[in-house]
């Protein structure tokens, strides 16, 4: 009787544990999703891949996950920001030119009625969605991020700001607009932007934790955008650091971008840009103002892997790192523009600010590292921000957290920005419907990434795949290694160049007269996928430009 009852007991023990994790598997908590972008950060300046600023959390993040050495966005930042929250083609997104505001299709100036913004999906599925930092994808209500799948959002609504102030940098804005919760808000004086963002998203993030709902969180960081402004607790610790000069430190770049693994052996430095002057030609007190620059760069830098480290601090306290997958990336490749100097920006700016040795860094100084900081970050590309070269679109990417195996690794494929959104969308079982809000919608361009997550795939796009670029005349193509390049204004289809990145990175020899088939197969390509998406070439009238009377380049 005894050896019965003892049988039932296991029994019942036994059953209630195979109920348990059945109802276990049945039931997975879904995955938290923590999305950080960086602003105009450049490809070699991470620790990890091979930078000399100290990014101790983003290092470990690198340790405990995979490193992407070429992943692709675009050369501009809103343009980026559309393809990212799509999953498409900046056309298709809307932002066919950056900050180009018409009725014609493909430049709206803000996300268009034809894609979905992935938040709002990840909404619709039951998380928290939040915002804090740079939207840049449109000045009006129905573009505010509030209107676009984010709960709770705090951002600047432009494409930079001062980074202590409400004290505007454009022209037409002397006081930076702000949004929360789709209403007009106001810049905390005093508050410095990286820190405030992230305290903005762990009080988003305290208030619904009890509820036990996923989360989507969307750093939109606006360092390390100009204007160069951080507190000296930083930036002093890099002092003297970069006085030999960009010219060495992008010689210096390149060899630890390789002994990091990040770049091949093989690789070279191209010819700095025309606008670049030799640092020797600089007079002393030259040197001393271009090596505060990138002390500056540097310290704020440093203070982003720091309010990094807060936000993982934060989960790990709160119990949520394990199950949270972590997305950090740049939105393009260094930046150049120095629009203190500018036609039209700078009246302004000199105006109001200052660039004075002694006040670098400071909420009343404008200081930009310019194009020949922005060389030694692009090492080993050619160009920058703003360009289709791949300096201009190649940045760096480190994914870590759940579900990602292969730990510590470097992945070399092909990527691009329009993959983020697919992987979201299958991460949390998210479909991806033919309409939305009662009008027809376009598929994502882009594929999950989740086979490279999991170690189950090296690469996700074959070499049939075609990835292209347009803005502003600046355009490119990419099918497998081949790529179209066309930096020259005003745009002619004839002086696309080919290149074969896997036999060179820096762009220089042009193969259409050595391989022209191959160079009519892509140009076949370019014109199927410009009519596809619906590029519009600018093509200016004597004292007209057909497409606005606005089209000035700014960030």
């Amino acid at each position: 009787m005894h050896s019965k009852v003892q049988e039932l007991a296991l029994f019942g023990l036994l059953g209630f544990s195979l109920f348990s994790c059945q109802k276990e598997i049945q039931h997975p908590s879904p995955p938290n999703i923590l999305l950080i972008v960086a602003d105009d950060l450049g490809y070699a300046d991470l620790g990890s891949f091979g930078g000399n600023i100290e990014t101790p959390n983003l290092d470990q993040l690198a340790k405990e996950g995979i490193r992407f050495s070429r992943f692709h966005t675009a050369p501009f930042c809103a343009v980026t920001r559309a393809m990212l929250l799509s999953g498409n083609f900046n056309h298709v997104a809307g932002m066919g030119s950056q900050d180009l505001v018409t009725g014609v299709p493909g430049y709206e100036g803000r996300l268009s009625d034809r894609i979905i913004p992935f938040p709002a999906l990840l909404q619709n599925s039951g998380y928290h969605t939040y915002m804090a930092g740079k939207w840049h994808l449109g000045l009006t209500s129905e573009a505010n991020p509030a209107n676009k799948g984010f709960e709770k959002s705090f951002v600047t609504m432009q494409g930079g700001a001062n980074h202590y102030s409400n004290r505007g940098i454009f022209p037409e804005t002397p006081i930076s607009i702000y949004s929360e919760n789709g209403e007009p808000a106001t810049w905390p004086e005093g508050a410095y932007s990286t820190d405030y963002y992230t305290d903005k998203l762990i009080s988003y993030l305290d208030a619904d934790q009890k509820d036990e709902k996923p989360f989507f969180v969307f750093a939109a960081y606006t360092s390390p955008h100009w204007p160069l402004q951080v507190d000296s607790t930083y930036w002093k610790k890099y002092e003297g650091r970069f006085d030999e000069g960009y010219e060495k430190w992008r010689e210096r770049r390149l060899e630890s971008l390789k002994k990091s693994g990040m770049i091949p052996e093989s690789a070279t430095l191209p010819p700095l840009h025309p606008r670049v002057k030799p640092w020797d030609s600089l007079s002393p007190e030259e040197q001393k103002k271009e090596a505060r620059k990138m002390e500056l760069y540097a310290g704020m830098l440093d203070n982003l892997d720091y309010n990094i480290g807060r936000l993982i601090a934060y989960l790990k306290e709160s119990g949520r790192y394990e199950n949270t997958l972590i997305v950090f990336m740049s939105d393009n490749g260094a930046a150049a523009e120095d629009f203190y100097y500018h036609d039209y920006f700078g009246p302004f700016l000199r105006e109001n600010y200052s660039d004075n040795f002694e006040e670098m860094g400071t909420e009343s100084s404008f200081i930009s590292y310019g194009p020949q900081w922005a060389e030694a970050g692009a090492a080993p590309f050619k160009y920058f921000k703003g360009y289709t070269t791949e300096g201009g679109i190649n940045a760096p990417m480190i994914i870590a957290g759940k579900g990602v195996e292969a730990k510590g690794s470097i992945n070399s494929a092909f990527l691009s920005v329009m993959d983020i959104a697919p992987t979201f969308f299958e991460l949390v079982g998210s479909s991806y419907p033919d309409s939305y809000q009662g009008k027809p919608v376009q598929k994502p361009a882009g594929e999950s990434l989740l086979p490279i997550l999991r170690n189950e795939q090296a690469v996700i796009h074959d070499s049939t795949y075609v990835f292209a670029l347009e803005h502003r005349g600046n355009a490119m193509l990419r099918k497998g290694n081949w790529k179209l390049l066309n930096n020259t204004t005003p745009f002619e289809k004839s002086n696309f160049e080919l290149h074969n990145l896997s036999q060179r990175l820096d762009e220089q020899v042009d193969l259409k007269d050595q391989y022209p088939v191959k160079y009519q197969e892509l140009l076949k390509e370019w014109e199927k996928w410009s009519q596809a998406v619906g590029v519009r070439i600018p093509t200016p009238k004597p004292g007209e430009n057909q497409m606005t009377s606005d089209d000035r380049p700014r960030n």
